[in-house]
C-alpha cells in the first residue's frame, strides 16, 4: 500500500493559477485508506477550489488510478474531462503518471498528494514502512525484517557500535532492527543466517524507472487475427 499525504493548498493553488476549470480524481484504494484520496476528500478538494474561484467540472474515484485502463475508460466516457483546463490527481505518484499518461498531452496535470512510502498495515489507519523496493531481498536470512529499511543506516551486517541496550541511536526510541532480526531468528532456531557476510548492497538492481513487460501491449487476447 502506498502511502501519501496531502500538499499544502497553498501549492496546490500555485499550481493552478490561470486555470478556471478543474476535474478531479481519486483513488478508492491506497489514498482512501489513507484518508487522502477517497470521496470525502473528492468533495472537500472541489469545496475548497470552489471557494478559491475555481470550477470543479467533475470527478472520478476509480477502483486503482494507477491502472491505466481504468483511467483510459473515464477519459473515453466523460467528455467534461477534456473540457477542463486542469487535472488534479489525489493519488500518489504512480496514479499522477497514469492520468497524465492517458490525458491529452496539451492538458495539465497536477499532484494533491506526496508520496511518501510503502507500508505494511497493522490495521486501518496505521500504516509502517517495512520495505524499500531495492530490487534485491534479503528477508530470507533477516526473518522477514528488512534492514535495508527498517535499520536507518541502511546496514546489512549487524548493529552499529551506536546500538545500546538494543535501542536505535539514530531513530531514538526504536529498537535497533538488527536486535529484532536476532530475536526472531534466535524463536525459529536460524542463528546460523547471522554468521553469513552480506555482500555490498548492489545498487544496479535498483536502476529507475523500472518496467516489467508480462505481455505484448494490447494482451494476447486482442491480437488481431
Amino acid at each position: 500500500m502506498i502511502i501519501t499525504k496531502k500538499k499544502d493548498i497553498k501549492d496546490i493553488l500555485a499550481a493552478l493559477e490561470g486555470k478556471e476549470t478543474v476535474y478531479l480524481f481519486g483513488c478508492d484504494s491506497c489514498a482512501e485508506q489513507c484518508n487522502t484520496g477517497g470521496q470525502k476528500e473528492l468533495d472537500e478538494m472541489a469545496a475548497i477550489l470552489t471557494e478559491n474561484g475555481k470550477k470543479v467540472v467533475g470527478s472520478s474515484l476509480p477502483a486503482e488510478t494507477c491502472y491505466r485502463q481504468l483511467a483510459l475508460k473515464d477519459y473515453r466516457n466523460k467528455p467534461e474531462i477534456k473540457e477542463a483546463e486542469a487535472v488534479l490527481v489525489l493519488a500518489c505518484g504512480a496514479g499522477v503518471r497514469t492520468v497524465a499518461d492517458v490525458a491529452d498531452e496539451t492538458q495539465p496535470v497536477y499532484p494533491a498528494l506526496d508520496s511518501l512510502f510503502l507500508a505494511t498495515v497493522e490495521r486501518v489507519g496505521r500504516f509502517f514502512e517495512g520495505c524499500s523496493l531495492c530490487g534485491e531481498c534479503v528477508l530470507i536470512d533477516t526473518g522477514g525484517i528488512c534492514p535495508h529499511t527498517e535499520c536507518p543506516k541502511g546496514l546489512l551486517n549487524g548493529p552499529c557500535g551506536g546500538m545500546a541496550d538494543g535501542m536505535c541511536e539514530v531513530d531514538t526510541g526504536n529498537e535497533c532492527a538488527w536486535v529484532r532480526i536476532y530475536a526472531r531468528l534466535k524463536k525459529q532456531n536460524r542463528l546460523d543466517s547471522m554468521k553469513k557476510i552480506a555482500a555490498p548492497k548492489d545498487h544496479s538492481v535498483g536502476t529507475k524507472p523500472k518496467k516489467v513487460l508480462l505481455r505484448n501491449p494490447a494482451g494476447p487476447a486482442l491480437k488481431k487475427k
